[in-house]
């Protein structure tokens, strides 16, 4: 990690015994209504339903103005070129980390080379992180062609994952902003000036651009993959004009320098880098800004096996988090709004799929009717609300899905994997040491003709 003044308390050690007494934390809450009864035993989760719920629909429906009323104005003279001088622009290191990518890596150089912004204010910094496969080769031709191009390399056992990758490139960068991306990412050539706008503004320390996914109508799973990402960005967007939080979400994120590097630069202690350095940001007092337009887009996961594997990374690095940093998080650092935020969030997207099964447990030993279905519900009718004020937003990059009652239902249904995602990795946390992995997603790329 890059050094740097640790600015709040961050405890990464037991991390199998918190995510023990999380679990049986969490299976507990979920059993003990039970021993109300059948009728009052419904109370907590009708009450949880309520207050919770009411917050949620609360985020939901807040005004987005406040986020993108000050960007408004200056959008339009950001998007012709020849308007904005170069001396107000900011320099923008690209950053990469690369791992056996090469199916996409050249589309990214081209896309990155077909950026409409002053070359000589930016840079493409590509860390080969001990491929195996014809990247290394591909990347010598390309640095050959493309003068912006700067490639390093380090050895594939060298560890650290992707946020040690990351950080190996850092003390070379210049930019007063540096954007993350990953391989697999394509996006408009303009997109640098839109967002010219955004950068201008010191209020925000990070930028997320919203997800979105290329070959949306390939299979109901790809539109469902759609309308989460969408659905992702939507809520955050309520999160952030409610006085909550945003988060990053690894591709597409734009990061002040000067901020990571006061943060530490990444953690190279998590399997999701982005997400810990979100709450880095958040303690630090730095806003994290999302971006509906212009998206970056990104490959979808097209087989069930593949996707699983990627969302126990993302559960397991998102449920670390709360655990690393909690005594800061419950600390006069963050605001009541921010406390009340991320304790909402917590309680829906961790905490209530693993108190479901203790639920469920007791429901057969007690012969009574599971007793959370209120919260769930609630839950459930929310992300339902939610993906169809997604679908319904206007989008740059892929269309997204029609927003038919069919096409809700089956994204509904989809995200419901996350009740067996989270409690199966929070089970594996707490039973099982962890190994640092990088578990990457293989990207299927397309060819880009007359490129390596």
């Amino acid at each position: 990690m890059v050094e740097g003044d640790s600015a709040y308390p961050y405890w990464p050690e037991g991390r199998r015994r918190k995510a023990f007494i999380f679990l049986v934390a969490c299976l507990g809450a979920g059993a003990m209504p039970h021993l109300l009864g059948p009728i009052r035993g419904l109370f907590p989760a009708l009450g949880a339903a309520l207050l919770f719920g009411g917050y949620s629909l609360r985020s939901m429906l807040s005004p987005r103005h406040q986020i993108e009323e000050p960007f408004n104005a200056l959008v339009s003279e950001a998007l012709t070129s020849n308007s904005v001088a170069s001396d107000s622009l900011p320099r923008v290191d690209v950053l990469v980390a690369a791992r056996d990518e090469e199916a996409v890596i050249t589309r990214l150089v081209q896309a990155v080379a077909d950026l409409d912004y002053p070359k000589e204010l930016l840079s493409l910094w590509v860390m080969d992180d001990g491929s195996l496969d014809r990247t290394p080769q591909i990347l010598e031709k390309l640095a050959e062609q493309f003068p912006f191009l700067e490639v390093r390399r380090r050895p594939r056992d060298a560890g650290g994952g992707k946020s040690a990758a990351l950080n190996a490139l850092l003390p070379q960068l210049q930019g007063e902003w540096l954007m993350v991306l990953d391989a697999d990412a394509s996006f408009d050539p303009n997109l640098l000036l839109r967002l010219a706008p955004h950068l201008k503004l010191r209020q925000w320390g990070a930028l997320q651009l919203r997800k979105a996914v290329e070959q949306v109508e390939s299979s109901w799973l790809t539109r469902s993959q759609a309308l989460e990402m969408a659905f992702d960005a939507v809520i955050q967007e309520g999160r952030i004009a409610s006085g909550g939080i945003g988060e990053l979400r690894g591709n597409g994120e734009l990061l002040r320098r000067e901020v990571l590097l006061a943060c530490g630069g990444f953690n190279e202690d998590t399997v999701t880098d982005d997400l810990d350095l979100s709450f880095r940001l958040l303690l630090a007092g730095e806003a994290i800004g999302v971006v509906w337009n212009p998206p970056v887009q990104e490959e979808p996961v097209t087989r069930w096996g593949a996707l699983l594997r990627q969302r126990q990374r993302w559960a397991e690095g998102g449920l670390q988090r709360y655990l690393d940093y909690w005594p800061a998080l419950i600390s006069a650092k963050l605001s009541i709004g921010q406390k009340i935020d991320l304790f909402v969030f917590f309680v829906l997207q961790y905490m209530l799929p693993v108190a479901i099964y203790g639920d469920l447990f007791a429901a057969v030993v007690w012969r009574q009717l599971p007793l959370l279905w209120p919260l769930s519900i609630s839950t459930l009718s929310l992300s339902a609300f939610a993906l169809r004020q997604a679908g319904k937003r206007s989008s740059d990059g892929p269309a997204l899905p029609s927003s038919t009652g069919l096409t809700l239902l089956m994204a509904n249904t989809y995200l419901m994997h996350w009740f067996l995602v989270i409690p199966w990795v929070s089970l594996k946390m707490a039973l099982k040491p962890k190994r640092l992995i990088w578990s990457k997603t293989t990207h299927v790329g397309l060819a880009v003709p007359g490129l390596p």
